[in-house]
């Protein structure tokens, strides 16, 4: 004979099983709803609450709240009650205040606002005010530069640079060039200790400078493989252009994308260019280095030799970097270009035209 206190009588019609069910199966529902609904399909079958407890993984007393909502209030009364809490102490009004100010208006006594100033102005806490900035996105600190135009042809070299890239010519190698300027030769103070097994490589926060240099890369498009040279006037720049040009066999012609740096426009440079019709320059707009596939060559360099290496002399550091350069080649693999022209001017219109 059962035991405990009588039951209420749980009877489903048949829209109210289907009802059940779609909650209780449904994988977009919070499983403490879906897992109630269970309750109430269970004891639909006249099963005690300790029962249905066993079946379902929940406590009796569990069951038996959740059954007796269901006979009070339905499906609807599955759901979680709103639970009293501390009134708003401040109304939409203040927010708004706030957000507005923080937009619109500088501080006095500085650039930007920051929590605190703005607590401090408007009678609110800085946590407060933290948790609004937060909710509208709103960074006072935060900056972005803008650039206004001017280079007008600057749609025309992206066409044309990209186009390189996406459908190479026919007969003809496609070279990056550019130069990296102010490549520190640097060496710790004290000796790095060995690292530890599951441990990181550590080093003192102060560095010696054994002087800087200047390299003039070049990268093949094509296969990916890369050299350079030391560079710091046109001088040199036209020794790397010689190399080039004894290298690349003479019936292909060369296509040079670089940027406006007065080494490259040099003169000299545009004599001894004028005199080799195979060449042909395509200059990447002002401000958009990143158009040239060099600069992530250069991006190896940091990654794989500067960012944690120690040099002696600027010979030292050039010798790492052609260590480096050799051995990727010996495994390069072309960069993959695939953003169009459209779509670069779609994204960066408005600062490089």
């Amino acid at each position: 004979m059962p035991r405990g206190r009588h039951l209420a009588p749980l009877t489903l019609t048949a829209a109210d099983r289907a009802e059940l069910e779609d909650v209780a199966n449904s994988t977009s529902t919070p499983q403490s709803i879906a897992l109630r609904a269970r309750m109430i399909l269970v004891s639909s079958a006249g099963l005690t609450n300790a029962d249905v407890a066993i079946q379902v993984g929940a406590s009796p007393q569990a069951v038996g709240k959740w059954r007796k909502r269901y006979l009070d209030g339905g499906i609807e009364g599955l759901r979680d009650e709103l639970r009293p809490g501390r009134p708003r102490t401040f109304d939409d009004e203040k927010v708004t205040q706030v957000i507005n100010r923080a937009l619109h208006e500088k501080p006095a006594n500085a650039t930007c606002w920051s929590t605190h100033s703005m607590g401090a102005a408007e009678g609110v806490s800085a946590s407060t005010v933290s948790r609004w900035f937060r909710q509208f996105g709103v960074k006072p600190h935060a900056t972005k530069t803008s650039e206004s135009p001017t280079d007008p042809s600057s749609i025309e070299y992206v066409l044309e640079i990209t186009g390189l890239y996406l459908n190479p010519p026919d007969l003809a190698m496609v070279l990056c060039v550019d130069r990296q300027s102010r490549i520190e030769a640097p060496d710790r103070t004290r000796p790095m200790p060995p690292v530890d097994p599951g441990g990181v490589e550590g080093y003192t926060h102060d560095y010696l400078r054994h002087g800087t240099t200047t390299l003039c890369s070049a990268l093949d498009v094509a296969t990916g493989k890369g050299s350079a040279k030391r560079e710091a006037r046109h001088q040199e720049f036209l020794t790397f252009l010689r190399l080039i040009d004894t290298e690349v066999p003479t019936d292909l012609d060369l296509h040079l994308v670089l940027d406006n740096h007065a080494t490259h426009q040099h003169a000299a440079v545009k004599a001894w260019l004028a005199e080799r019709p195979r060449y042909y320059l395509h200059f990447t707009p002002a401000r958009s280095s990143w158009l040239n596939e060099v600069e992530r060559w250069f991006g190896l360099l940091g990654e794989k030799t500067l960012k944690c290496g120690r040099s002696r002399s600027v010979r030292e550091v050039v010798e790492q970097i052609q260590a480096l350069t050799d051995g990727r080649n010996a495994v390069a693999k072309p960069f993959v270009w695939t953003a169009t022209a459209q779509s670069i001017l779609a994204k960066h219109g408005s600062s490089i035209c």
